[in-house]
């Protein structure tokens, strides 16, 4: 049954109707009772109403409205929801590592804000949702942040909490070491090492400010500062400096390890692996002279020695020719990946070389030559032309010019050592270095590393060196999240260097 309201001229009639089927299936309805006139009908269908719900055991009408509370309509107030998932499961990730046992390195300090609460602000935020530090301000006003009152939160809190963070960064070192020392296997870890420049805008400067100008590693000469990074073979960041953005990275190598092996003094065995950027000749022989600590109840003063595994810079790659004549002539019968080692100053010379990379260097080494030798074609004939009075489109050329012109462009083309411009002579002439040609197509597909490790063979060598693309991926990430313009407005909030006068974008 249900109520239905059926209209007879200007009155309306409230029924009661019952839906129910004929003996042929068809539904039909019937008025059961009517009910009364729509306008004459006030507080009599209240008892009619009571009366039903007594009947079906329900709670009269009457007792809810006189059991619910009246609310002004100026006691509500509407506010936009917060997000509290993802801030509160990484306050509990934040807790179970141990972070929390910052909180005894600055209740020793003379600051009164809870410089534990603020650093966690910031992380979770960088996690979250990467802002500056007026960001994190307007972030925290739409999560639900655990434990952390936020309504009094100010821009000069969170600069503090900066300075808090630089004032004991021996201390906060020391925790945070102690957190990582169990996931670090003691009996043979792996190292690796890199670093990457990150640019920077604006022109003023400040004392201790590690924005430099210096070359990048797109080649052009910038503002910016050097981060250098070291982390296990997992992919877990075990220690980072930041290094002033004209020092030489070979310089950086030597005082990264010695910090390293402070952090983690139970290490039994430890290999570094670093890039091609980072050999000289002065780091190989103060590397072989580096000792990790002594093991207690072992006889030796000192402990196991540092092992390394590092590239060799490919403007190096000349120093070995005569030593991989040998190697090359197996490389050149076969069509498969090789790999081999050579002995080399006491240590292991370790070559890998990949035919499909030697054919494709190769094959554009020969079109941008060709691409040269036609424009210098054009230009001598040109020249000749000239002499012999006939007259073409364009500037007229002069051999002292030509000379100058295709010396830039070879040397655009990095092949100065093959191409040869006779600068001296008094015509426009040039020659190609066959040897030096020959040389550099030996070079094609090989990469070259040298290492002390004894247990690994050449593969293995190879493949822990290509491991070392994991930071290459997280230097990637880091550059585009600062290219972005959400992350920085100092290089404190990643850091703790630089002035808080910094902007970068």
């Amino acid at each position: 049954m249900f109520v239905k309201v059926t209209t007879s001229g200007p009155r309306r009639y409230v029924q009661l109707v019952e839906s129910y089927r004929d003996d042929a299936g068809r539904v039909k309805k019937r008025t059961v009772a009517t009910l009364g006139r729509a306008d004459q009908l006030a507080g009599e269908l209240d008892s009619v109403i009571d009366g039903l719900l007594k009947v079906a055991g329900r709670e009269p009408m009457a007792a809810k409205v006189s059991a619910t509370p009246v609310l002004a309509a100026s006691s509500l107030s509407f506010e936009t929801a917060r997000a509290l998932g993802n801030v509160w499961t990484l306050t509990e990730l934040w807790k179970e590592l141990g972070f929390s046992d910052l909180r005894r390195v600055f209740r020793r300090t003379r600051h009164t804000i809870d410089v534990e609460a603020l650093i966690r602000i910031m992380v979770l935020n960088r996690l979250c949702d990467p802002e500056s530090k007026l960001g994190v301000l307007r972030w925290v006003q739409t999560v639900a942040l655990p434990d952390v009152e936020v309504t009094e939160l100010t821009h000069q809190q969170l600069l503090r909490s900066m300075d808090a963070l630089m004032d004991n960064q021996d201390a906060v070192d020391g925790v945070i070491s102690s957190l990582l020392r169990p996931l670090v296997d003691q009996d043979l870890s792996v190292a690796f090492y890199d670093m990457t420049t990150i640019r920077s805008e604006g022109l003023a400067t400040v004392a201790g400010d590690v924005r430099q100008f210096g070359m990048a590693k797109e080649g052009l000469i910038t503002r910016q500062f050097m981060l250098g990074v070291v982390q296990t073979s997992e992919g877990l960041p075990i220690y980072h400096e930041v290094f002033e953005g004209n020092t030489a990275e070979t310089k950086t190598m030597l005082p990264i390890v010695k910090k390293v092996m402070q952090r983690f003094p139970h290490l039994r065995r430890l290999v570094l692996v670093a890039d091609r950027g980072l050999l000289s000749l002065d780091n190989l022989e103060a590397l072989q002279a580096i000792h990790l600590n002594p093991t207690k109840g072992q006889g030796s003063s000192q402990g196991q020695a540092l092992e390394f595994i590092i590239a060799v810079p490919g403007r190096r790659y000349t120093e070995f020719a005569d030593l991989l004549e040998d190697f090359q002539r197996t490389c050149d019968q076969g069509d498969t990946e090789t790999t081999g080692e050579i002995a080399w100053n006491g240590l292991r010379l370790v070559v890998a070389h990949d035919p499909v990379v030697a054919l494709e260097q190769r094959q554009n080494r020969r079109a941008k030559m060709a691409e040269l030798e036609a424009l210098a074609s054009g230009w001598v004939g040109k020249l000749e032309g000239q002499d012999e009075g006939v007259k073409k489109r364009g500037r007229k050329l002069s051999d002292s010019g030509t000379k100058a012109r295709f010396y830039r462009a070879v040397c655009e083309a990095h092949f100065a050592n093959i191409i040869k411009v006779d600068l001296k002579a008094e015509l426009f002439s040039y020659a190609i270095d066959e040897d030096a040609l020959r040389l550099a197509e030996m070079m094609d597909g090989k990469l070259l590393v040298v290492t002390n490790v004894q247990d690994l063979e050449p593969g293995a060598v190879i493949e822990r060196y290509k491991s070392l693309a994991d930071i290459e991926r997280g230097f990637k990430v880091l550059k585009s999240s600062w290219k972005s313009g959400r992350c920085i407005t100092g290089c404190r909030s990643a850091f703790g260097r630089t002035p808080r006068s910094a902007s970068w974008r």
